[in-house]
């Protein structure tokens, strides 16, 4: 699930959306008093298919009372748009996915448009994601004063003019692919408005799956979002129709990872990762607020 593919794998869907009559709006639930307090989003992954346009997305997400959205880059134009109707549904863009890449010597290239996108979300809390593609240097070779340190400590300063946060999102098969070595960037950093996001998927890809607890106990002071889904057990690598399911299924116990979150006392925002999926945008994110009401529920109590 390289970046290539994820974008590719969204613009298809767009191009294929039908206009339509928009569905009468909803507005978001919060958390239920027996329920985890952590908000759950939707990744723009799980509900841009086929069949219905942006507004009628938009409605489908708040109907089935998600608290926001995690978006994809966008032109500065179609950002604001996006933005704009978002907010109109009562939902929040909690996050949005953003590229860097790394080169061997340590320099960080990220979006060109990163400081118009922030002074356009300045305020609306959303969380900035960076993945990192490329070969860069070793991690245990990293200091404080490495080109990319300096180069994601400058960029956190920007958020923090913008009431921002950024997270560095781990993605197998990149830089930062594993969690722990994340954690360890973030901390090398050591800005309170730069940390990590946990992604359920990615970890197990990697072979992490015996070691979720301990990462997350390591991360805890780093960590600002985890996306979630269903998955099965022992999978390691890229096999995403299996590491990427609906909430309600999979046989991976996702209850042991918020159990963990909880002990934690993590109250950060939780998203559903859905790339890839087959089917409507509500066959997929139905089951998947149903399962989380459960989950949620099992974990509170």
């Amino acid at each position: 699930m390289n970046t290539i593919d994820r974008r590719a794998f969204i613009a298809a869907s767009l191009s294929a959306i039908a206009a339509g009559l928009t569905s009468s709006r909803v507005l978001a639930a919060p958390a239920r008093k027996s329920e985890l307090a952590n908000p759950i989003y939707a990744m723009d992954t799980s509900f841009q298919r086929p069949g219905l346009n942006r507004e009628q997305q938009l409605d489908l997400v708040a109907e089935l009372g998600f608290a926001g959205v995690a978006w994809t880059h966008q032109p500065i134009e179609k950002l604001n748009a996006s933005l704009k109707a978002i907010e109109q549904h009562s939902l929040k863009m909690f996050t949005i996915y953003c590229d860097g890449k790394v080169d061997r010597d340590g320099s960080l290239t990220l979006e060109p448009d990163l400081l118009p996108i922030m002074a356009a979300l300045k305020g609306h809390g959303t969380i900035i994601w960076i993945h990192i593609g490329g070969q860069g240097p070793e991690f245990k070779s990293l200091t404080n004063d490495s080109e990319a340190v300096k180069s994601l400590r400058s960029m956190a300063d920007r958020a923090a003019e913008n009431n921002l946060r950024i997270a560095i999102y781990p993605h197998f098969g990149e830089w930062t692919a594993r969690f722990a070595d994340a954690t360890h960037l973030a901390d090398l950093v050591d800005h309170s408005n730069l940390g990590v996001t946990f992604n359920l998927c990615h970890a197990l890809a990697g072979g992490d799956e015996a070691n979720i607890p301990s990462l997350l106990e390591r991360a805890k002071k780093r960590l600002f979002t985890a996306t979630i889904c269903g998955a099965d057990r022992g999978v390691r690598g890229a096999d995403w129709n299996r590491l990427i399911q609906t909430l309600d299924r999979g046989n991976f116990d996702v209850a042991s990872v918020l159990k963990q979150l909880h002990h934690l006392g993590f109250e950060g925002p939780i998203g559903f990762q859905g790339y890839g999926i087959k089917g409507d945008a509500r066959s997929i994110l139905q089951p998947t607020i149903r399962a989380w009401h459960k989950l949620s529920h099992e974990v509170a109590s």
